[in-house]
């Protein structure tokens, strides 16, 4: 895990050593453990280390003939790539056998990689350079067309930085976060700023892209004919070899263990491979009643025989850090889940470096409640996926918002191939977005912020291809989701229980801005960008009502925003507690 950074220019261009010192500066909390440059001509490559594999020689750039690389991320299937196709090994490194690909195949090079990954290769015979991100889109890459060409970087705060573009807002991916909580598509809430795509390579060439090819993270074809026995041991094989390869590091690694199914299957799995004892992570709230599985996790964590960590998170706490939460969220995603996933991952970095976590599991076999809806026809009772926003009928915003959900409905198209169902359609729908542009920037901006590597067994080829194509009766029975992974667990790990009804991890945000809504909701409507979008005289009445979902959500949508603005857009750096930062002018 790792930051990249660089430079494609146009021919007779100079790539400037000090924008390229600037970029790597900017994403030195990715790789605390060193940085590496390449400068030829008009193209500059640069990396940040955080150093999980070949800690001795694994430093980059890699050099191989006329070609470079630097790579944010990890190739776990780097000693079957070397010893199926004899790729030379110059060090251990998982991000050299890439290279050795890309010199082989071009720019398929990446058609072969099991893992997640952004990659960034120079070739100076061909004149190009080509940026590769993993299908899932697991690990982030940007780019920005500048005067002289293109740059790109592993995070958007890092080529404003640089002074390559200047913060300024694309409104049509404001109006997604507001009322979808993340922005979908390629581009980003930064005008100038776009995302590399899941699964995207792109050629530049002369300081413009020239060539652009996709791998897709999910089969293309309908449900397939298979038994209940014959999925469950597909199954078994797909989750034991993926976090089998997911456990490669030359470093200690943990997990963070909720009490749902996912991470109980992958806590499972590790307690099958693994000797020693393994080490989990758990979060949990302060407030009485809150909904979260802090004993069933407990119990999951006894019985697996792993050594448990609880991570409470309070109130106080919350306050006081959540400032320099936020603004570790450039590329934003108001999920209120980046909380308790910055404390995990603040608490983990004191004794490990890579943790494993289960996002994707409700994608690929089918967990959320709302594919269930999906699947019915409207005169069933049917809903549409995100059919109505958070500011939906509240009257709180200025304007109404048009076209938030043109991203959804253009990943809903692209996801209806032929023969899929409607359970698949929603799956991959939402595999494409909400999982790549919240869930997933959500772990890596919140776990490098520490410097913590985070590791997605279920988002793996292999289990792509034992999952998604079950029939639908395997993935959903008896209006329960996830039908097939509980009972491997009913089978392997019944200590979880994973036919009990889930309570739900819900960060109670919505309670704690109603209590002190008379000190915050002045402060929020005095910002800037607030103001700008926001009716004030209704905040605080919305901030009061707050212990409610809707009004919950919505006053959390602003008091994201309003700290993101001032920290992405207006350029001032957190001081202090939440309302010490919003005090400041």
């Amino acid at each position: 895990m790792c930051g990249i950074a660089g430079l494609a220019l146009r021919h007779g261009a100079s790539a400037s050593a000090t924008v390229l010192e600037a970029l790597t500066r900017a994403l030195a909390h990715r790789g605390p453990d060193g940085a590496g440059h390449h400068v030829s001509g008009n193209v500059a490559l640069a990396q940040a280390r955080l150093a999980i594999i070949d800690l001795a020689t694994g430093d980059q750039p890699f050099f191989a003939g006329a070609a470079a690389l630097v790579a944010n991320g990890e190739i776990y299937n780097y000693r079957e790539l070397r010893s199926d196709h004899a790729l030379p090994a110059a060090t251990a490194s998982d991000c050299e056998p890439p290279l050795h690909l890309y010199r082989r195949d071009g720019a398929g090079f990446a058609a072969l990689l099991r893992g997640m990954y952004g990659v960034a290769i120079h070739d100076r015979a061909a004149r190009q350079v080509l940026l590769a991100r993993d299908p899932f889109g697991i690990k982030p890459l940007y780019i920005a067309e500048i005067a002289d060409g293109i740059a790109f970087a592993s995070e958007p705060q890092a080529l404003i930085a640089a002074g390559l573009v200047a913060p300024q807002l694309h409104r049509p991916a404001l109006h997604e976060l507001l009322q979808l909580q993340f922005t979908s598509g390629p581009e980003t809430i930064f005008q100038g700023i776009s995302r590399v795509l899941p699964g995207e390579t792109i050629t530049i060439a002369d300081g413009r892209i020239i060539a652009r090819a996709r791998r897709a993270a999910l089969p293309a074809e309908g449900p397939e004919a298979i038994s209940e026995e014959a999925a469950l041991a597909r199954l078994d094989a797909a989750l034991m070899e993926s976090v089998d390869l997911h456990q490669r590091s030359d470093v200690p690694y943990g997990m963070f263990l909720s009490g749902g199914t996912d991470s109980a299957a992958v806590l499972a799995a590790m307690a099958r491979i693994n000797t020693a004892p393994v080490l989990a992570f758990t979060a949990g709230f302060d407030v009485v009643g809150a909904a979260d599985e802090r004993e069933a996790a407990a119990r999951a964590a006894a019985a697996a025989g792993a050594r448990h960590v609880r991570v409470d998170v309070t109130r106080e706490a919350v306050w006081r850090h959540l400032p320099e939460i936020i603004a570790c969220m450039d590329d934003p995603a108001a999920d209120y889940a980046i909380i308790p996933t910055w404390f995990l991952a603040r608490a983990a970095r004191q004794e490990v470096k890579v943790v494993l976590s289960g996002e994707g599991g409700d994608e690929l076999f089918g967990g959320y409640g709302r594919y269930r809806a999906a699947m019915r026809p409207w005169w069933l009772g049917g809903k549409t996926m995100r059919g109505h926003g958070a500011f939906d009928r509240l009257d709180v915003l200025r304007e109404s918002l048009t076209g938030w959900r043109d991203g959804i409905a253009a990943a809903e198209g692209a996801a209806a191939l032929p023969g899929r169902s409607r359970l698949q359609i929603a799956q991959a729908t939402d595999c494409a977005d909400w999982l790549a542009h919240d869930l997933l920037i959500k772990l890596d901006r919140c776990l490098m912020a520490h410097g913590v590597e985070g590791r997605t067994p279920f988002l793996d080829p292999g289990m792509a291809a034992a999952a998604f194509r079950l029939p639908d009766k395997l993935k959903i029975r008896d209006g329960r989701g996830k039908y097939l992974l509980r009972q491997w667990l009913a089978k392997n790990f019944p200590a979880s229980e994973p036919f009990r009804a889930k309570q739900g991890f819900t960060v109670p945000v919505g309670a704690w801005i109603a209590d002190v809504a008379d000190k915050l909701a002045p402060l929020v409507a005095s910002q800037p960008g607030v103001s700008e979008i926001a009716k004030t005289d209704r905040i605080l009445p919305l901030f009061r009502a707050a212990a409610g979902k809707r009004e919950g959500f919505a006053a959390w949508h602003l008091l994201f925003y309003a700290l993101w603005h001032r920290r992405h857009i207006q350029g001032a750096a957190p001081s202090g507690d939440v309302f010490e930062t919003l005090s400041q002018k």
